[in-house]
């Protein structure tokens, strides 16, 4: 690591430690030329991460784009923005696993997967779109799907 203070490349670290909620290194430096003390960050680089659309169209992955869509779909809700941010960072990362390309469609069952613990009519109304709906059956299914889900989940418990 280069001193920023004499640029000289000769430096050794003098303290290190968990930072950023366990996502960075904070480490403390010296320079063996002029003794500053400077501060340095390690933290993971992810690759972008990029959505190919149903027609073909790659983009890359916009988090903003992703907390519009959840906005709209809990809007009037008793979802914070806080719950909002949360749930993309969480998506995020769980699409992250799948690889640098990731269809929208798979961006869309991880969302759906997220939003159902945290408000049902928001889950409801994201499906809604993701799925197409266009008739009020459409609505009924989802809803027998999703007690049929809690069925299992609680009998597992």
């Amino acid at each position: 690591m280069r001193c920023p203070a004499c640029r000289d490349d000769d430096t050794k670290v003098v303290d290190s430690r968990v930072a950023e909620e366990n996502t960075a290194i904070r480490r403390r430096r010296q320079c063996l030329a002029c003794a500053r003390r400077f501060t340095t960050f390690e933290r993971v680089d992810h690759a972008q991460l990029t959505v190919v659309k149903s027609d073909g169209r790659t983009e890359l992955f916009a988090r903003q784009k992703l907390i519009a869509g959840l906005a709209a779909s809990t809007k009037g809700r008793s979802v914070t923005p806080e719950a909002l941010e949360q749930l993309a960072v969480t998506v995020e990362d769980s699409v992250r696993l799948q690889g640098s390309e990731i269809s929208s469609a798979n961006v869309g069952l991880a969302v759906l997967k997220q939003l159902r613990s945290v408000d049902e009519v928001a889950y409801l109304r994201f499906a809604s779109v993701y799925k197409n709906f266009d008739a009020a059956a459409d609505f009924h299914r989802e809803l027998e799907l999703m007690e049929k889900a809690e069925h299992v989940e609680s009998a597992q418990v």
